[in-house]
C-alpha cells in the first residue's frame, strides 16, 4: 500500500506541479502584503496578542490520523501538531518568552478557515490543502505533504474508478478540496453522483461503514489512515486515479510578513537539524501511539522539499 502511494505521488507531473506551487505558496507567505503594521514592541498582531496571552493556540482536528487526531486519552497528538509545537518555539524566541502555553482548540474542516479568520486560532494544525484559491485568504507554511483524492469503498465491492459509481452514493467531508473535486468530476462526467456531505472524516468513514454510501472520497493518506485506525484492513480498500492534487500545510493568517518568517524559520531548524524526515517515519512508518502502523514511506517529492530546508554547511557544500 505505502510503495504503492510513494510511486504514485513521485510521477514527473506531480513533482513538477508541486514545486512550482511550493514556491509560490512560501513566496506569498514570506512576501504577504504588509498591511498589518507592527505592533507593541516591534511584533505582528498576531505576534503581539500571544506575547500578550502567554498563549498560543493551536487549531487540531479530530480525525485526521496521522496529521491530527486524538489518543485513547482524548489528547490532540499527530505529525501536524509537533510541526506546530515546533512552531510555536520559534514564537517564543521571537517574543522572548520561553514558556509559552498552548491551548488546542477543536477546528472542522467547514469551519476551520474561518478559525484562522476569525483569530479563534493562532495556526491551524490539520490536513489542509494550501491552494492557491486558500493562498488568496491565508498563508501557509512551506510544504509538509503531498496527498490527492481517492476513493475508499468496501472490499466486496466492484468499485475501480469514481465512473464505476454512476448513479450512486458518495460521501465526502463538508469544507475539503475533494468535496470540489468530486463536484467538477460528476458535472464534468455526467455521473448523476448523489452527493453527501459528513461534518468530519469520523462521520464520513461512518457513513460508509453504515451502508450510506457506496464510497468515501477524500485524501488518500487520511483513507489509509482511517482504515489503520479502525483495523478495517479486511473491509475496505482504497482505489481510483487521483482525482486532485494536495499539498499540505501549516495555514495561518496573511498579511503578517514576520509571522510569516518565523514560521518558516521553524521548518528550516528542523530542516537543518535533520528532524524533519525522522519526525515523517514517526508518523508514517512507524508504529502510531494509538497502535496502528501506516507503512507509508517518504514520497521523493516530499523528501527533496525537506532537503531545501536544510540551511546548514554540510548541505550547501
Amino acid at each position: 500500500m505505502g510503495q504503492i502511494l510513494a510511486r504514485s505521488l513521485t510521477s514527473g507531473r506531480l513533482r513538477l506541479a508541486a514545486s512550482l506551487l511550493a514556491t509560490s505558496l512560501l513566496a506569498a507567505s514570506l512576501f504577504a502584503t504588509p498591511a498589518l503594521a507592527q505592533t507593541g514592541e516591534g511584533l505582528s498582531p498576531t505576534l503581539s496578542a500571544i506575547k500578550t496571552a502567554h498563549t498560543v493556540r493551536l487549531g487540531y482536528r479530530e480525525s485526521s490520523p496521522p496529521f491530527s487526531f486524538l489518543d485513547q486519552s482524548g489528547r490532540p497528538i499527530g505529525y501536524s501538531l509537533e510541526l506546530c509545537e515546533a512552531i510555536v518555539e520559534e514564537i517564543g524566541v521571537e517574543v522572548d518568552d520561553p514558556n509559552l502555553k498552548i491551548d488546542y482548540v477543536k477546528v472542522t474542516s467547514d469551519g476551520r478557515i474561518d478559525a484562522v479568520l476569525q483569530n479563534k486560532i493562532d495556526l491551524e494544525c490539520g490536513s489542509t490543502t494550501a491552494n492557491a484559491e486558500r493562498g488568496k485568504r491565508v498563508a501557509f507554511s512551506p510544504l509538509m505533504f503531498v496527498a490527492g483524492t481517492k476513493l475508499m469503498v468496501a472490499k466486496a465491492s466492484t468499485v475501480q474508478s469514481l465512473v464505476d459509481l454512476k448513479g450512486k452514493t458518495i460521501v465526502v467531508t463538508r469544507g475539503t478540496t475533494n468535496e470540489q473535486a468530486i463536484q467538477a468530476a460528476d458535472k464534468k462526467s455526467a455521473l448523476g453522483l448523489n452527493i453527501v456531505a459528513g461534518t468530519d472524516h469520523e462521520q464520513s468513514y461512518q457513513m460508509l461503514a453504515d451502508g450510506k454510501a457506496d464510497a468515501f472520497a477524500t485524501d488518500d493518506i487520511l483513507l489509509f489512515g482511517l482504515i489503520a485506525r479502525h483495523k478495517a484492513q479486511d473491509k475496505f480498500r482504497v482505489t481510483g486515479d487521483y482525482l486532485s492534487y494536495d499539498p499540505y500545510g501549516i495555514m495561518f493568517r496573511k498579511g503578517e510578513p514576520q509571522l510569516s518568517a518565523v514560521v518558516e524559520r521553524a521548518f528550516r531548524k528542523l530542516g537543518s537539524n535533520r528532524d524533519l524526515v525522522p519526525l515523517y517515519n514517526k508518523w508514517f512508518t512507524a508504529r502510531l501511539p494509538t497502535g496502528e502502523r501506516l507503512n507509508v514511506p517518504i514520497s521523493l517529492q516530499l523528501e527533496e522539499a525537506f532537503k531545501a530546508m536544510d540551511d546548514s554547511a554540510s548541505a550547501n557544500n
